[in-house]
């Protein structure tokens, strides 16, 4: 919440100097212009298996996909289990593979095919909790956290699972076991760290220098789904932008465009009053607050959000376009959730098993994504980190109107939207794009800015000087 009230006190205007020190992370270089992709194995086939995702590799690499981001691989718990099949993040056993999905020779298998196919492989890790029969809680009762009356307990309203005591040396070295397990025998890239925010953020900074020297020199990603300028000093690759989300869900309320009703309410949420311009108020406040050279993962749709916050549809409407095109243009890694690349329009079921759509249901929407992914891959000025290039916004009458251009020497990316509710003139109040020699990204023509926008329209434009 601090950060969205923040966006109050966000510095407009060109690039802000960081006033915090890089990070001391050294990413992989495969990640500067990487898309990343969730893959919720229960959903993906009608089978749910490794061995039907298997059949769809050649698909993601086609697609454009670089790193698979697959969510819990382990053993879900019984005790407590909700729904049919249970949650992901109820851990049973971090040192096993879900025999729902198959066989850890199947997993190891995929994570094969993925190489071979250019593809990096993270998991789902789930560090600040685990499902209530997990086998620690009869093997080491004293990794756990213990309420006023020593019982185990669940964190929020997480019923089937226990959180872990990381007071105790002995849960940090088991925790940083088990993950260098999954990098020395499943030969996975990195973690995906669940809630990692509500774990100390000194077992981070003790975890990352191990994993490391699991790996024996091969680069590992690490993802955070926080928010936390300090996850990412000394231990996480890249963060959750979930300011961004939260902001893009405001704006599209301001324009009448969010219509998600949350089950037991009667009407959508409310949301402050938000326009395109608080994007760069926002932007600039990142580039002051976090260290240098981080990432942030852009989004309009993950697991979390289609199961428990409405479809990006439901969320952002006719601007659900132009959001996903500021997903890949603004600072930061891009994410596509299952489903997102033909279009998904409804939630997937989270305990029970349910099923992606066709994979060949809307072409138009696949050949988007793949556009954007190679737009993501060939364009330098819009890599993650200190390598892309910085945002020069340009002013206009509007601020439902974000106009902005990265330039990196003869290259630069144009990207113009409008995400107000009635058509705007592109009417600018000082420096003015140079768009002589630019193309549509999306039709490959020669193009230049319109002389106005309707609401949801985006103009995307490369320029090769």
């Amino acid at each position: 919440m601090k950060k969205i009230l923040a966006l109050l006190f966000g510095i407009c205007g060109t690039a802000v100097a960081n006033a915090a020190p890089d990070t001391t992370v050294d990413h992989p270089d495969w990640s500067r212009d990487a898309v990343i992709y969730e893959v919720n194995v229960r959903q993906f086939t009608p089978e749910g298996t490794l061995s039907s995702f298997s059949r769809e590799l050649p698909r993601l690499r086609d697609l454009g996909v670089d790193i698979l981001w697959f969510m819990p691989m382990h053993p879900i718990s019984q005790e407590k289990r909700k729904g049919t099949l249970g949650s992901y993040y109820a851990v049973a056993d971090y040192k096993a593979l879900n025999p729902e999905f198959g066989t850890m020779d199947e997993f190891k298998k995929v994570v094969d095919q993925a190489h071979a196919l250019g593809m990096k492989v993270i998991i789902d890790w789930v560090p600040n909790h685990t499902g209530c029969d997990n086998i620690w809680v009869s093997s080491h009762p004293e990794y756990y956290a213990r309420n006023e009356k020593g019982e185990m307990f669940g964190p929020f309203d997480w019923t089937d699972t226990y959180k872990l005591d990381y007071s105790n040396p002995d849960t940090r070295a088991a925790m940083i076991d088990a993950m260098s397990f999954w990098i020395t025998d499943a030969g996975v890239d990195g973690f995906r760290c669940d809630v990692a925010g509500q774990v100390p953020v000194d077992f981070w900074n003790e975890a990352r220098p191990a994993l490391d020297k699991a790996a024996g020199g091969r680069p590992v990603f690490m993802l955070a789904e926080a928010t936390e300028p300090e996850l990412m000093e000394h231990a996480f690759d890249m963060d959750y932008n979930w300011p961004m989300k939260d902001l893009f869900s405001a704006i599209a309320a301001t324009s009448g465009q969010y219509t998600f009703i949350a089950p037991g309410e009667t009407a959508p949420k409310s949301f402050p009053e938000s326009h395109a311009s608080d994007i760069v108020k926002l932007v600039r406040q990142q580039e002051a607050e976090y260290p240098g050279d981080s990432y942030m993962m852009n989004m309009t749709s993950n697991h979390d959000l289609n199961s428990w916050e409405g479809t990006e549809f439901e969320r952002l409407g006719n601007l659900s376009r132009a959001f996903a095109v500021l997903s890949y243009t603004l600072p930061g890694m891009p994410l596509i959730y299952t489903g997102q690349e033909v279009g998904l329009n409804r939630a997937l079921e989270f305990f029970e098993k349910d099923e992606a759509p066709d994979w060949t249901s809307k072409p138009a929407m696949t050949e988007f994504y793949r556009t954007l992914n190679e737009l993501k891959h060939s364009r330098p000025e819009l890599a993650a980190g200190k390598h892309g290039a910085p945002m020069e916004v340009f002013a206009t009458d509007s601020d439902d109107l974000l106009v902005f251009s990265r330039r990196s020497g003869t290259r630069e990316t144009v990207v113009a939207v409008n995400l107000g509710k009635k058509p705007e003139l592109l009417t600018f109040k000082g420096a003015t794009p140079v768009t002589e020699g630019a193309v549509n990204v999306f039709t490959g023509a020669a193009a230049t800015l319109p002389a106005s926008l309707e609401p949801g329209e985006v103009v995307l434009l490369t320029i090769n000087r």
